[in-house]
């Protein structure tokens, strides 16, 4: 099922990926199960590995932080970075590691060309929308019995015209890849139609248009600075029963303002990797499949630190007990 990745507080020196094909090296009697009951790693904000370090800050944050972010970007920025940064490996590493749910917060900057999309979070990416999915079409075929599940969220800036030039860009990539609106499918369903791609688009207008996507992928985010306060959440929705189809579980802290202004030398990422065996343990705890406290997708921050990836594949042997 893949081998272990020590655990590191540097991401310096990472070992090779053994989790490039996991999907199709599970156990044949799984490869019959629906998707939304299967165990799935994702990334939480995919794309923060390559946040642009003279961007301008984002429209939807405060407009002080954007003042802030003109008048005093020397020090504004650097801060922001750090506190928006969830991701250090690139999106083909990822896949390669494992993770077969991405977080892509799309966004249209402001005074940029016509259809430049970039990707978001707090400032913007150096990354293009087209040329992330065209990375991530050129691995699927090299892979072609793995499958991924594409989450095009947040969609700051764009207009109608921007949505319909997404679709199409999207369209003409993946083409025969897509796998069209219906019931959540199999990994055998896939093969068969040698579909590799679920793509969830979070705008109900532009979804209803267009059949091969998928409508947004609830995400439980608990929105919290303290791992217990996170799990807290975590388990509060599972008690009140999981969705009917995909879902993720989001293992990601978040910082607030007080937090980031009592740390003034910490990061998201410290924050986040002192935290991780906690958020370890509870992963490791969890139960995939169709019962009401099932989980699904689980998404979190930098991956490669430690064996977050492994172990969320690793569920899967748990429905083979059932």
């Amino acid at each position: 099922m893949g081998g272990q990745v020590s655990t590191c507080s540097s991401f310096q020196s990472l070992p090779c990926s053994t989790n490039a094909d996991w999907m199709s090296a599970l156990c044949p009697l799984l490869w019959d199960v629906p998707l939304h009951h299967l165990s799935i790693p994702g990334s939480h904000d995919t794309m923060t590995y390559c946040l642009n370090k003279k961007s301008p800050i984002s429209q939807t944050q405060s407009r002080l932080l954007r003042l802030l972010g003109k008048v005093l970007p020397c020090v504004t920025r650097p801060v922001v970075l750090r506190w928006s940064t969830t991701q250090v490996l690139g999106v083909t590493e990822q896949l390669d590691a494992g993770v077969r749910y991405l977080d892509l917060r799309v966004a249209h900057v402001l005074d940029g060309s016509e259809k430049n999309l970039h990707f978001v979070h707090m400032v913007y990416t150096t990354a293009l929308v087209e040329d992330t999915l065209t990375e991530i079409s050129e691995w699927l075929e090299n892979h072609p019995r793995e499958a991924v599940i594409l989450a095009c969220r947040d969609f700051e800036g764009m207009t109608q015209d921007l949505h319909e030039y997404l679709v199409a860009c999207i369209r003409n990539i993946f083409g025969d890849m897509l796998c069209p609106r219906g019931e959540v499918p199999t990994l055998n369903q896939l093969w068969s139609r040698g579909q590799q791609v679920i793509l969830s688009y979070e705008e109900e207008s532009v979804v209803s248009r267009h059949g091969e996507l998928w409508p947004g992928i609830p995400y439980w985010w608990g929105d919290q600075v303290k791992p217990q306060e996170l799990i807290r959440y975590l388990e509060r929705m599972k008690s009140c029963g999981r969705p009917g189809g995909l879902f993720v579980a989001g293992i990601n802290l978040t910082e607030n303002v007080a937090y980031v202004l009592g740390h003034p030398s910490e990061s998201l990422r410290k924050m986040t990797l002192r935290n991780l065996p906690y958020l370890s343990a509870w992963v490791r705890e969890q139960c995939p499949g169709p019962g009401a406290r099932c989980t699904n997708i689980i998404a979190g921050d930098f991956i490669g630190a430690d064996t977050f990836v492994d172990d969320v594949i690793r569920l899967n042997e748990k429905l083979l007990r059932c």
